[in-house]
């Protein structure tokens, strides 16, 4: 496994654990693709009472292009919120891919930095 699918799988289980609190129904994709959401399979789909309210892709450097924008817009088109978790430097870029597929304006970004400081 490399460092980037270990950042992701580390990412995606901390956010299913401090999402708890608001969602009583969250379902992840660490395992690999079981809970299908409008043809993808979003890291964490998050509900309550049996109604998918959010859906949450984590992103790190390396899986940001073009393709995975497609997949974006095929999980934003459903209405339900989507929300991308992005390393804080990627923000332009992903905005601007946004903007390409015309989906910016229903996609909510969140950002995380890991920052090592040596004495």
């Amino acid at each position: 496994m490399d460092d980037e699918q270990l950042i992701h799988d580390w990412l995606v289980r901390t956010l299913k654990s401090r999402l708890s609190r608001e969602y009583r129904d969250i379902k992840d994709n660490l395992a690999g693709r079981e809970n299908e959401f409008n043809g993808c399979y979003p890291d964490l789909i998050l509900g309550n009472h049996g109604m998918v309210l959010a859906v949450v892709e984590v992103e790190t450097e390396g899986s940001i292009g073009k393709e995975k924008a497609a997949q974006w817009k095929a999980l934003s088109g459903t209405g339900t919120k989507l929300i991308l978790m992005l390393p804080k430097k990627t923000v332009k870029r992903v905005t601007e891919l946004l903007w390409e597929e015309s989906i910016a304006d229903r996609v909510s970004i969140g950002t995380y930095d890991i920052a090592i400081n040596m004495p």
